[in-house]
């Protein structure tokens, strides 16, 4: 059988989709570019907002177009409209996300070992893209009540995978050759809290029983965090990049929102992470125009975003999710208003984002090659991730794809950092 798979959103649902890959495979099928060539489609839907459950729509319906014969739906949008989904063209099952894990197992008919021992195949999805990073799945659901968040509805409950579980997906995708491997959940933080451990303990296995060579956290509540939490990072196959939703920069909005923080804790925090590991890239995100967002609290946002100095921002225009409290609070903003404050956002958060880069104009970081241009006259153009997520570039005599070398950060060009690879050093983690 020939299987397409797609999906949007989060790194969860990418992880997802990989893990299914991985199963359809074990069972002899054959993972395919494009939905043209499939016997079955399988999207894995999101809801986070309105756009994203409106290109949820229209991956099916394009998959659908390709001649799909057989669409499978699942994922946050599918969960919470099955109908909806039920009624797209070719769509010929809906699996909620409380079944998602066995989705492959029902479709096939078949029982699928929780451990299966055969290694990880290079070729991960969507498509037939190589890639450099394994998602992996360590977390679902949440019990936080964010008034804006859709996802705690569509994923229920917290809960956590098992440590055994975790580190085998990683043994995999090292064995399939991934140089990194990035943790997600929807509420990473909280891996663990289901059975007495926390993310700490976690990460410590994961370092010591695995040959992990980067290890990368995908978001984690600010709340979630502590001093002692920054200790981790003394090994350095830990990344520098700290991913940390603010959402608004304004304690009255963080009060409707019902965000566990203040700016004066997150402030805090984000001190703390740069005095322990200096140079740390700090991301986060930003939601413009929440419900009674007034011009005095989003001046509050705009200017904590810019004290903040963030190394990078997703900047989000509030949209009401159907069955969220804060679809139904008073004083929503006009559409044009709550563009123009996140074009105000993204502005500040391009300046920072581009100082940042800047900094480290004449330094030396490890980088993972993740891209390979056509060979021109000074070689071969090679792209990729640094470990506090900045994107470089460099030429290189032979291709060097899927690996680690020192390169010295020579000019910023925009949003990429162009480098010479230094010979001397040769490959580093």
């Amino acid at each position: 059988m020939k299987i397409y798979l797609d999906t949007i959103g989060c790194r969860l649902n990418q992880a997802e989709i990989e893990q299914m890959a991985r199963q359809f495979r074990a069972e002899g099928h054959n993972i395919v570019a494009q939905p043209a060539e499939a016997d079955w489609v399988v999207v894995n839907t999101c809801a986070v907002t309105s756009e994203a459950a409106a290109d949820s729509r229209q991956k099916i319906r394009r998959a659908a177009r390709a001649g799909a014969g057989e669409i499978i739906v699942t994922g946050c949008w599918s969960t919470l409209q099955p109908q909806a989904a039920a009624d797209l063209p070719n769509v010929v099952r809906v699996i909620p996300n409380q079944r998602k894990e066995w989705l492959v197992a029902e479709t096939l008919g078949v029982e699928i070992p929780p451990f299966e021992r055969e290694p990880l195949q290079r070729q991960v999805l969507p498509g037939l893209h190589h890639r450099t990073r394994a998602f992996i799945k360590v977390q679902d659901g949440c019990d936080n009540a964010c008034t804006f968040c859709i996802t705690t509805l569509a994923r229920g409950a917290g809960r956590s995978r098992p440590v055994a579980d975790i580190l085998n997906d990683i043994d995999f995708a090292l064995a399939g050759g991934a140089q990194e491997v990035v943790l997600t959940g929807v509420h990473l933080g909280s891996w663990g809290q289901d059975f007495g451990a926390d993310l700490r303990n976690l990460i410590d296995e994961i370092l010591t029983k695995t040959e992990t060579p980067r290890l990368r956290l995908s978001s984690l509540e600010p709340w979630d965090l502590d001093e002692g939490f920054f200790a981790l990072w003394q090994n350095p196959r830990l990344m520098p990049h700290l991913h940390l939703p603010l959402q608004s920069g304004s304690a009255a909005t963080l009060k409707r929102m019902a965000r566990k923080i203040t700016p004066q804790s997150f402030r805090r925090l984000v001190e703390t992470a740069r005095r322990v590991l200096p140079g740390v890239a700090i991301s986060t995100d930003i939601i413009a125009g929440f419900p009674g967002e007034s011009d005095e609290e989003f001046a509050e946002t705009l200017a904590f975003v810019t004290e903040m100095q963030f190394a990078a921002a997703h900047v989000f225009t509030y949209s009401p999710r159907p069955g969220t409290p804060a679809a139904r609070m008073k004083n929503h903003l006009p559409l044009d208003v709550k563009k123009e404050r996140g074009a105000q956002l993204r502005q500040v958060t391009a300046l920072s984002a581009a100082a940042y880069r800047a900094g480290f104009v004449g330094k030396t970081l490890p980088v993972l090659w993740e891209s390979v241009s056509e060979r021109g006259a000074l070689g071969w153009q090679m792209e990729g991730l640094s470990g506090n997520y900045l994107r470089v570039a460099a030429f290189a005599p032979q291709p060097r794809w899927n690996q680690i070398d020192a390169v010295q950060l020579i000019m910023l060009e925009d949003e990429l950092l162009r480098g010479e690879i230094r010979q001397d050093d040769g490959q580093t983690g």
